[in-house]
């Protein structure tokens, strides 16, 4: 058995799809499949079901992939002590970020890591909400996310990075734009666009249970994924989004940010990751976390 097999084995049960994982691999598909027929001849079990229109995992192949990812990574762990024995930084970093909700903290961080640790590779993942976040950090899909807090994980430590207000975007020509600020019961009678609730997003959770607490249930009239898809949907007057401070400065032509009024409603932003798979470019880029994004002081 040969590490290029596993590659190829994780490569193609994660893409599902022989082509999509020869390209990932800088590979032509034929030599691909050949590596994946060695890998099942040396195991004696067949991999994946295999026909013209799609390809699946078989339970041979569901059992072993834990194991494979076990092994990469600990050549990988191995190949990286070997490397810092030398005074170097070496890894993978995957992180895991939501969008522009991340605007203010995912780019400081990124450009001093890519600044400090060249030979860190960074691995960067969109549109992961919180709760998928925290099943990724788990699962070691991700080493590293931006989350919503507090989460609900033992196995993910977290620390605080950022405090933001609530307030709430409105059309431009919507009658409460052009006031300071807003009290969260006067839109009881709006429209919200939001995440969908499947989506698992700290920050609607926050919102949702901030419009409750006003003395009302919100009444949604569009759910869309993507943070910033929300905002262009305002500007088109579909209806009124619950955001946090941060967005203001990057709010799309069409809304406006207007505060809440009254005691803030924070989200609070974090950063999480599993405290059992520390590597050193891991630590490493806690480190410069710590230093980019440090905890908010409390007032």
């Amino acid at each position: 058995m040969e590490i290029r097999w596993l590659q190829a084995f994780v490569a193609v049960a994660e893409e599902l799809h022989f082509g999509r994982a020869a390209q990932r691999l800088q590979m032509a598909q034929s030599p691909l499949s050949q590596t994946v027929r060695k890998l099942e001849k040396d195991l004696e079990v067949t991999l994946f079901e295999r026909n013209t229109r799609s390809v699946a995992l078989t339970a041979g192949g569901h059992a072993f992939l834990p194991h494979a990812y076990h092994i990469l990574e600990s050549a990988e762990t191995a190949r990286q002590a070997v490397r810092a024995s030398a005074g170097g930084v070496y890894g993978n970093i995957k992180i895991g970020f939501t969008g522009v909700l991340n605007h203010l903290s995912l780019p400081p961080l990124t450009r001093a890591l890519r600044q400090r640790y060249p030979d860190v590779e960074l691995t960067l993942v969109g549109r992961i909400m919180t709760r998928d976040a925290v099943a990724q950090l788990e699962s070691g899909a991700l080493d590293l996310a931006f989350v919503g807090l507090p989460v609900q994980s033992s196995a993910v430590a977290t620390r605080l990075i950022r405090r933001e207000p609530f307030g709430v975007v409105l059309p431009v020509d919507h009658p409460l734009a052009d006031r300071e600020e807003v009290e969260l019961r006067e839109l009881a009678d709006e429209g919200f666009v939001t995440t969908p609730l499947s989506a698992g997003s700290s920050l609607q959770e926050v919102a949702m249970r901030a419009c409750v607490d006003a003395g009302f249930r919100p009444r949604v009239v569009q759910e869309i994924t993507d943070p910033y898809m929300i905002l262009l949907l305002v500007s088109s007057g579909v209806g009124i989004a619950l955001m946090t401070s941060g967005i203001a400065p990057i709010a799309p032509p069409g809304t406006v940010f207007v505060p809440l009024a009254g005691e803030p409603v924070y989200m609070l932003h974090g950063l999480g990751w599993s405290a059992k798979r520390v590597s050193p470019a891991l630590k490493a880029a806690l480190e410069v976390a710590e230093e980019i994004l440090p905890t908010p002081i409390e007032t």
